[in-house]
């Protein structure tokens, strides 16, 4: 079984990005020879300019569309109609991938605005997880995904741009807003927000 075609198919079905490893293993191929050949794929594909690349993204490869072709794929994709996230669910995720693990609290007062609706918003599209619970606290931590990762082209958390120190720091401002802060449950119906820019958000 030749090695190259073998991992175009395989990375033809996989829906997240597949290891060197799983693929070494599912191929009985060393890691290295999976690697190399896996390199020389997506240069083959640049050199040709396919209207796809192979990627690493997240730790694993993938088959992507080339970015020069977004605008076809965004047309076919939503036929005239926009997924995009809004502001206010953009300042979230922001602020959950450069303080990760966070509060849902520490992310509202780094915002200054009740973030529920917006983190049941990113919950619900897996850009962010649960990431267990605050020992002081009890309350729940978050942290972005693989998808995040996957979905913004990164390998690791390591290559987001240098931002976080302009973001405001939250532990100061925390118990000050806490108290008009409700808890926040995943699995609660929707409520209204209270906040302009968080009522677009549903």
């Amino acid at each position: 079984m030749e090695l190259k075609p073998a991992l175009e198919a395989v990375l033809m079905v996989v829906d997240e990005p597949a290891t060197e490893d799983h693929l070494a293993k599912v191929l009985q191929r060393s890691p290295r020879a999976v690697a190399l050949a896996l390199r020389e794929l997506a240069d083959e594909y640049t050199a040709q300019r396919r209207g796809f690349d192979l990627r690493l993204v997240a730790g694993g490869w993938r088959f992507y569309s080339r970015p020069a072709y977004a605008e076809a794929v965004e047309s076919f994709v939503l036929d005239g109609r926009q997924a995009r996230l809004t502001q206010a669910a953009l300042e979230t995720l922001a602020v959950v991938a450069y303080r990760q693990p966070v509060s849902r609290s520490r992310v509202s007062a780094v915002r200054g605005v009740n973030c529920d609706g917006v983190m049941r918003t990113l919950l619900q599209r897996a850009l962010v997880e649960e990431a267990g619970t605050e020992p002081e606290t009890g309350a729940i931590l978050y942290r972005t995904t693989n998808y995040f990762l996957e979905r913004m082209g990164l390998r690791g958390l390591d290559e987001l741009p240098e931002l976080a120190p302009f973001l405001p720091e939250a532990d100061a401002i925390e118990a000050e807003t806490l108290e008009g802060v409700p808890s926040f449950d995943p699995d609660a119906p929707d409520t209204p927000d209270t906040h302009a820019d968080d009522k677009t958000e549903f």
